[in-house]
């Protein structure tokens, strides 16, 4: 009787120390499984590292953080308030110019309309066109609304009080001023293009002359690693 009960002392603490290292395994093996999970999902969902240089290299000028602007409150073609809440939730790409402009601003129009059209579908949902008046004496919201839709039907002009254009332009580095020719004038401006990001930030710009295809990797590349 003696001898039995030693032998089931003695199997009770080997039972015991065999379950310890079946649940440290297990552990460990949840543990490794947790950690591949980890890396997994970090891969999938980081922002990816954005290579500023080769953006240069197709035309893309990314700011080191994105830049708040001043609220303002500007009108469209339609005759509709535009204010800084109308970039929310797109991609905004903005040409400051004007409709009397010869050559510089149809061109740019016209480059703007072929990436649009020429981005995937879902991108391009995601994607709106503005034209900002520099010349609002002239560019009223009717006279935009026969020039700016002939680019593309959903380009949006717009106009509004001088000194609100002027500070808007500086606050996104576009320098422009108003030159006399003899009875008439016109309106000198930087050529770039203005990216805003869908919080309304000051996030890019793209410099000219216009390359559709670089262009659009550039931009394709920008909406991949903004982190939403």
């Amino acid at each position: 009787m003696s001898a039995q009960n030693n032998d089931k002392d003695k199997q009770e603490p080997l039972d015991a120390k065999r379950q310890r290292g079946i649940r440290r395994t297990v552990a460990l093996t949840l543990l490794a499984v947790a950690l591949v999970i980890g890396v997994m999902v970090y891969n999938v969902t980081r922002t990816p590292a954005i290579d500023r240089e080769a953006l240069r290299e197709q035309g893309a000028v990314l700011l080191e953080q994105p830049r708040r602007f001043t609220e303002f409150e500007l009108v469209d073609h339609r005759g509709e308030v535009f204010t800084r809440d109308n970039f929310k939730d797109k991609w905004t790409f903005i040409f400051f110019g004007f409709t009397h402009c010869p050559d510089i601003c149809p061109l740019a129009l016209a480059d703007l309309s072929r990436l649009v059209n020429e981005l995937p579908a879902e991108l391009a949902e995601q994607t709106q066109v503005l034209m900002v008046s520099l010349d609002p004496s002239r560019d009223t919201p009717d006279v935009l609304a026969d020039y700016v839709p002939y680019f593309h039907e959903d380009f949006i002009g717009v106009t509004g009080e001088f000194l609100t254009i002027r500070r808007f332009a500086n606050e996104l580095n576009v320098a422009f001023a108003k030159v006399t020719q003899g009875d008439d004038y016109t309106v000198d401006h930087s050529g770039h293009i203005t990216l805003i990001n869908p919080k309304g930030d000051y996030h890019a710009i793209f410099s000219s002359p216009f390359h559709i295809g670089p262009m659009q990797t550039a931009y394709r590349t920008i909406v991949r690693s903004f982190p939403f």
